[in-house]
């Protein structure tokens, strides 16, 4: 529901007192943007130099991803500390901190191939990173919007967020390509040394609370047990596949393992008085249904890691590089996507029941695209629109579902907890359990196709001129038309629930359907009342 006290509100006096005072005030908001651009394109673990580093590293595909949902699970488990380290230290200590800390972190992980080390090294350079783009953000919040309308705060940030998203992985495979993995970790080091210098020549220490907010009663300890948790559940979700599941004795002993610190946690957080999580986050009207929403979202959106990686890669043999380059495609979609929920809920500010369904609508295309196209003869520019579309879905659900969480959940502390709980999800869960999920609806569709249309070659289907040779290369043909029908499968059953989902919210944006809650205009009655007022 839209706060009408929030968008009624005075505006607020936008100032930047960090600043020194030589330093031109219409440009003060942009440096910040320049540093939170840095941080945003930093990592622990680059998805475009994967296969550069698989290819000179002992490091196999399931390890690499274990380190990036390390870093996703840095992220997303230090939001309930942003507020308290924001009134706690200065501005100087929190992105110098950062900076240095990312810095070290990329030094390390092109130094060593220790998973022991690497794990911990990536978990940190995930906390650094939420923390510098919380504090750059933060501080320039009232130049975006000065009435802090999240409606116009959350779609801004997403685009910076989406783009390095995209622009890191395309980066880091051009870096590759054309010198070597370890020169994206060189290039991060030099952007955060470009943080530290801004932050020692051109600011000075401030912090917004004159009196320093403690850290006295935060509960560190089952902090660092939530991390633990999600850290073996990514085990068992990456890992899966190649140790067959729970044949394997050791996802057994982690999944036992993994119960028991559950239920050990949760004891934890109705115990201890303060908690580190809430569990009166659950009782806010429409958590529940936001966060079910989310996973589903992200699970059909889950087929961008794995399927277009299997695709690319096994059946067009891409190089990084041109599948970065492929991929750059999407962020059209994505300045799309937050332009129609910029105008959606900043500026008409209409509910988000025919939002979500115009978000489930670009998944749905999505996934018919891909499934006609699949095609080892379909030039890959057809695939341009389709990832457009995939980018504008990922930009408008991401955005209308924060802003849906913002608005149910109305208390600050409680909104960066209930944060945590859905970039749990958003970032990590749903990500890691669409790899494992679709590696094993792929493994399974795949083997009951060869075994379906392995019958049509045979030794003895070939000629006595036909060598070896021939048989190797019907072979090969054959994998590679069933990795298509596979494919194509799977996107099937995308396009199944994406519809149902898009048809859903469709359904529940008619009045008697839901009822008590402000309607969207017929687009041809808006489109009438648009053209009178222009002419």
């Amino acid at each position: 529901m839209v706060n009408d006290q929030m968008v009624n509100r005075t505006a607020m006096p936008f100032l930047m007192p960090m600043f020194r005072e030589w330093v031109p005030k219409r440009i003060q908001p942009w440096i910040y943007i320049a540093q939170v651009i840095c941080i945003q394109f930093s990592c622990g673990v680059y998805l475009g130099a994967m296969e550069a580093v698989r290819g000179t590293t002992a490091l196999q595909l399931e390890d690499l991803l274990m380190l990036l949902y390390a870093g996703l699970a840095g992220m997303a488990v230090w939001f309930p500390m942003l507020f308290r380290t924001k009134f706690r230290f200065t501005n100087q200590q929190l992105l110098i901190t950062s900076a240095v800390v990312i810095a070290v972190c990329n030094f390390i992980t092109m130094r060593t191939t220790n998973m022991a080390i690497l794990l911990p090294v990536c978990f940190l350079a995930g906390v650094a990173k939420i923390q510098g783009t919380f504090e750059c953000m933060s501080n320039i919040q009232l130049w975006m919007t000065p009435q802090r309308d999240f409606g116009i705060f959350f779609p801004i940030l997403h685009i910076i967020l989406l783009t390095a998203i995209t622009g890191s992985a395309w980066l880091a495979a051009v870096v590759a390509f054309h010198l070597s993995w370890q020169m994206m970790h060189v290039l991060t080091i030099g952007t955060m040394a470009f943080v530290v210098l801004v932050q020692l020549l051109l600011c000075q220490p401030w912090c917004p609370m004159p009196q320093r907010m403690p850290l006295k009663g935060i509960d560190i300890s089952t902090g660092l047990l939530i991390s633990l948790l999600m850290l073996m559940i990514s085990y068992i979700l990456v890992y899966g596949d190649r140790l067959m599941w729970f044949f394997s004795p050791t996802l057994r002993w982690v999944l036992a393992l993994s119960l028991i610190l559950l239920a050990f946690i949760l004891y934890r957080l109705q115990t201890v008085e303060q908690p580190y999580i809430s569990l009166e986050i659950f009782k806010y009207k429409n958590v529940l249904a936001i966060l079910f929403v989310t996973a589903v979202a992200e699970l059909l959106l889950g087929a961008e890691h794995t399927l277009e990686e299997i695709y690319w890669t096994e059946v067009r043999g891409l190089e990084e590089h041109t599948k970065g380059a492929l991929c750059l495609w999407s962020l059209p979609g994505v300045y799309v996507g937050v332009l129609i929920t910029l105008y959606w809920l900043g500026h008409a500010r209409w509910k988000v029941w025919k939002l979500f369904a115009i978000g489930f609508g670009c998944i749905l295309v999505y996934s018919m695209w891909m499934y006609f196209y699949l095609d080892v003869n379909v030039p890959i520019e057809q695939y341009r629109l389709g990832l457009a579309f995939r980018g504008c879905a990922y930009a408008i659900l991401a955005v209308s579902l924060m802003w849906s969480l913002h608005e149910s959940v109305h208390d600050l502390q409680h909104f960066f907890m209930a944060l945590f709980i859905f970039n749990v999800i958003h970032m990590y869960l749903a990500g890691a359990s669409g790899y494992g999920l679709y590696t094993t609806l792929f493994k399974h569709f795949m083997a009951d196709n060869m075994a379906r249309y392995g019958d049509y070659l045979t030794l003895t289907s070939l000629s006595p001129q036909d060598g070896l040779s021939t048989f190797d290369f019907r072979l090969s043909t054959l994998s590679l038309s069933v990795m298509s029908v596979t494919l194509k499968q799977i996107f099937g059953q995308i396009i199944w629930v994406s519809g149902f989902m898009t048809f859903a919210f469709l359904l529940l944006d008619i009045p008697r359907v839901r009822t008590g809650i402000e309607k969207v205009p017929y687009w041809p009655v808006y489109g009438i009342k648009l053209l009178s007022s222009l002419r």
